[in-house]
């Protein structure tokens, strides 16, 4: 099928849901296409499987939708022009229904490739007709109903009740639908009373052979079906044609009916096609296509007389010199003649015979059936079907064995002027299409790329509500129970005045990597890093009851993964304090700029205190998170009674470790220590700084820059430090 229809569905879904649905519904029908292209073939299955995906994404019956679809193409057509020819196709309504399995003929030429389906009017009254409506594509039934309705709305102004009276599915592939349209079919009285006054005039007589020079592609048949009479120019093609049975010299492509003698008759108001079942060759240049009782054929084209000038017949095929008998020469390769013929038309495709196959040299023919009272006989008056030049001659046919009295001989001379430059206008618009496709395909993989890091800074849904237009202060939520970490490096000022901004940046990712790990493997959220200070949450944004235990979890994971890190200065294994608190907190987005997913309320700040006040390779928790932890198989041991700044006596505990635990230590980092025992000071807290939440955020960590790489900045680090201990 082609890309109008697909397109035409695109646009619908777009402008009914938006973008982000019509991305969904791509996704889940597996569809690669972002767009499609009006004149390119797609597969047949594109729109039921779009139509499925569309109905499990938006909740809307698969019927209801397709019919959307078939009503919005009508009206999506009008963007190309294609509505001008709708609205000439019938002066009212039934003629517009009768001549409905024309219209896809007049489209043939721009969408060689179609395979519309057949449509066929009976029972017509005053209140509607019943239309017969076959396919090779099932599951459209719903989508024609929709097209009826909207053009009789569109262009008739005529409300069309469409109800089905019947559907078979046939075994050779074939749709058959019955509709009952519903419609007031004055234009159905009109006729029938002009009918009825009308006056028989007396007519010249014509005698036949006049009647079959005039249409030299006509056959006549009987009710026998048997061919009685066929003209001059398939008779220049063809011999012995009569006397055989129609069927067997030609197949029936439309409509999409058997070849019988009563659904010739119900269809004489239908475009019949006829396609020669014996493909035509071209063997040389006397003769005609012999048709034998066996069904064997071999095509011979108009002789030629020379004048003393040899043709190809007299034997130069061959390599034979001598001018010959024509009765003698064996029939010979023409590929010489062809290429010449193509030079002088300008229709030389890539290589010799464009039409190998059997399918493309066959003979077909578009025409009317009418039945001759008289004669007791059908006649179908046909036009050969040509689409260039070259299949006219591979075929045997010259311009003038066509119909001087009708427009064939132009149409083909003018297709094949204009088909150069459509054909050239197609490729433009593929390869434009295709590189459109490849945008959006690049588009894609960078959208992931940065819904991949937006979703690193921001929770997905706080993320995707802030997407649709929500302010930022409408994404804060409570959340009553979270158990949020904190960590820090003990002397992390001290060793950064020992060692090289690079190195402070390889050791703190170092450590973050393994950190960040070990966030995936508990299931706890990273809210931030200040400088060397870590902070983790469990219960937000993704609320658990589990929240204390995921935290306890990490923070005895990152106790031991501490044996892998050292200090670039001394060689020594790095040591961290880890503090662990529960209770509520409000969390969301605020500000524009720089937007960052916050944690506020008095959790947090107890929970930074657990960890000023801790020691170093402890993790030092609050009775509140001790409740939580006591009924599991951890082992925690009492501290006493601390003094905590800001928040005064607090009981608080050490997470000594958990009771069974088994917990391997392979763990993936870029920097890699070597075994050492770990030396470590008394642990107790550096009391040159002091590590306190603060949603207002700073960078501890500079870019490396080629120009400059042995700026130093332990005096800031130092100066940064002392200023935030004055202030505490």
């Amino acid at each position: 099928m082609y890309g109008l229809l697909l397109e035409s569905i695109n646009e619908y879904i777009k402008e009914a849901y938006g973008e982000s649905v019509w991305k969904l519904i791509r996704e889940r029908a597996l569809c690669p296409h972002h767009s499609f292209v009006t004149h390119q073939v797609y597969g047949e299955h594109e729109i039921p499987k779009i139509a499925r995906a569309a109905s499990e994404v938006t909740g809307i019956d698969l019927p209801d939708l397709m019919d959307a679809f078939g009503v919005t193409f009508v009206s999506f057509v009008g963007q190309y022009g294609y509505d001008r020819i709708l609205r000439v196709l019938g002066r009212h309504v039934r003629d517009f229904l009768n001549g409905l399995d024309n219209l896809h003929e007049y489209l043939r030429f721009s969408y060689p490739k179609l395979q519309p389906p057949s449509f066929f009017c009976e029972e017509e009254s005053s209140m509607g007709l019943t239309l017969h409506y076959r396919s090779r594509r099932r599951g459209f039934v719903h989508y024609v109903k929709g097209q009826l309705r909207q053009v009789g709305f569109l262009f008739y102004q005529t409300e069309i009740s469409v109800e089905v009276l019947r559907e078979t599915d046939h075994a050779e592939g074939l749709t058959h639908v019955v509709f009952r349209l519903y419609f007031n079919n004055k234009a159905f009285k009109i006729n029938r009373h002009n009918f009825g006054n009308s006056c028989s005039d007396s007519l010249l007589p014509v005698r036949s052979d006049v009647f079959f020079e005039v249409f030299p592609f006509n056959v006549v048949f009987g009710e026998d079906m048997l061919i009685r009479r066929v003209g001059i120019g398939l008779q220049n093609i063809f011999e012995k044609l009569e006397g055989r049975r129609i069927e067997e010299s030609f197949t029936l492509n439309r409509p999409l009916v058997k070849f019988t003698w009563e659904n010739v008759l119900n269809h004489t108001n239908n475009l019949f096609e006829l396609v020669s079942r014996l493909p035509i060759e071209r063997t040389g240049l006397h003769g005609k296509n012999s048709v034998s009782d066996e069904g064997s054929g071999t095509l011979m084209h108009n002789k030629v007389h020379g004048l003393g000038v040899p043709s190809i017949e007299n034997g130069y095929g061959n390599g034979d010199a001598a001018v010959g008998n024509g009765d003698q020469a064996a029939p010979l390769d023409t590929s010489l003649e062809l290429m010449a013929f193509q030079t002088i038309t300008g229709d030389a495709p890539e290589g010799f015979n464009t039409l190998a196959n059997e399918n493309d040299r066959c003979l077909t023919l578009k025409g009317q059936m009418m039945f001759m009272e008289d004669w007791k006989s059908v006649i179908f008056i046909g036009t050969p079907i040509m689409e260039n030049l070259e299949q006219m001659f591979m075929t045997g046919l010259y311009i003038n064995d066509l119909s001087m009295h009708d427009s064939s001989r132009d149409l083909v001379l003018a297709g094949t002027q204009q088909s150069a430059e459509l054909k050239l206008a197609l490729d433009q618009e593929q390869q434009k299409s295709s590189k459109l496709e490849e945008s959006m395909r690049m588009l894609d993989v960078e959208m992931k790329k940065t819904d991949e890091l937006l979703y690193q800074m921001i929770p997905k849904a706080v993320a995707d509500r802030l997407r649709k237009g929500e302010a930022s202060v409408e994404t804060c939520e409570v959340f009553q129970e979270v158990t949020i970490l904190f960590s820090d490096v003990v002397g992390f000022t001290k060793i950064c005045s020992r060692i090289t901004p690079m190195q402070v940046v390889s050791m703190l990712n170092s450590m973050y990597t393994l950190f960040d790990q070990l966030t995936e493997k508990h299931n706890v959220y990273k809210v931030e890093t200040i400088g060397d200070a870590y902070m983790v949450v469990s219960g937000a944004p993704e609320k658990t009851r589990f929240h204390a235990h995921y935290v306890a979890d990490m923070a005895l994971d990152m106790l031991r993964s501490m044996k892998h890190l050292q200090d670039p200065s001394t060689g020594e294994t790095l040591q961290i304090r880890i503090g662990v608190h529960s209770g509520m907190v409000v969390a969301g987005v605020v500000g524009l700029k720089m937007p960052r997913w916050c944690l506020f309320g008095d959790t947090v700040n107890t929970a930074s205190r657990m960890e000023s006040s801790g020691q170093g390779m402890h993790i030092h928790i609050s009775e509140t998170t001790k409740a939580h932890l006591e009924e599991e198989p951890y082992l925690l041991v009492e501290r006493g009674t601390v003094t905590i700044k800001g928040k005064g006596e607090m009981k608080t505990y050490w997470l000594k470790e958990k009771v069974g635990d088994q917990t391997g230590e392979a763990l993936d980092t870029p920097f890699l220590a070597n075994s050492s025992e770990n030396e470590s000071d008394d642990g107790s807290r550096d009391s040159s700084r002091i590590s306190s939440y603060n949603p207002v955020f700073s960078e501890d960590v500079i870019k490396k820059h080629r120009d400059a790489p042995n700026i130093t900045i332990e005096e800031e680090v130092v100066q940064e430090k002392v200023e935030l201990d004055s202030v505490t």
